[in-house]
């Protein structure tokens, strides 16, 4: 087989992340409980606000709390109180608290893919955040080199292949995310391999494009790679 450059996604596809996320945001939707909006209504407000909140200030816990605070002052039209910010806040804790929690069977794919491949490591959100995470895995080992990005764009990827000196016909990206993953890197002239996560992000949700290999679990890229 000939020996590929295969990229990871790393929240989602190599450990859970966004599920975590899920579980503040239904915890803040009990404990807001409003009057008159019901929680579709809340939800959507909340995405709205982190929607913008991402693009001044970036992916991670830290943001998501700020959305958090923003979407309540929103909805109640008025400034949030110091008791309500610390209730927030103590919703929002368990995201910095909480250990990482590997996908099914993605150490012992990521070891013997890496017997035969040159395995990359890229994922976005705030620097210490994500280092945090990938030194909890215990997966750094496997990975020729790792990057944490603010975005994942076209130029993200071209500039990826640039430093790292990779082919991009032989240079594949695995995540699970749609918009961040797998549009942007077919763009960049790389394959693409989608695996859907039940908690994806609504954020990135985008089309697939057809000529994406789709996989339901993390294991069958042993099938292909």
């Amino acid at each position: 087989m000939q020996r590929q450059s295969l990229v990871f996604d790393a929240d989602d596809t190599l450990w859970e992340n966004n599920v975590l996320f899920e579980r503040v945001v239904e915890s803040y939707l009990d404990w807001l409980a409003h009057p008159t909006l019901d929680r579709a209504a809340i939800r959507a407000v909340l995405d709205d606000v982190e929607r913008a909140n991402v693009a001044v200030h970036g992916h991670g816990s830290a943001s998501f709390l700020r959305s958090l605070h923003d979407a309540f002052e929103k909805i109640g039209e008025r400034p949030v109180t110091a008791a309500e910010r610390a209730e927030i806040t103590g919703l929002a804790s368990a995201l910095v608290n909480h250990d990482v929690e590997l996908v099914p069977g993605v150490a012992e794919t990521l070891a013997e893919l890496g017997t035969r491949h040159d395995l990359l490591l890229l994922t976005k959100g705030q620097v210490a955040e994500q280092q945090r995470k990938i030194d909890a895995s215990d997966l750094a080992h496997h990975f020729r080199s790792v990057h944490i990005v603010a975005e994942k764009r076209v130029s993200t990827y071209r500039a990826l292949v640039a430093e790292q000196g990779l082919t991009p016909a032989s240079t594949w990206m695995i995540g699970n995310s749609p918009a961040s993953d797998i549009v942007p890197a077919r763009e960049a002239g790389l394959g693409a391999v989608f695996i859907p996560h039940a908690h994806t992000w609504v954020l990135e949700h985008d089309e697939v494009p057809d000529d994406v290999l789709t996989l339901e679990r993390f294991p069958e890229l042993l099938h292909h790679f």
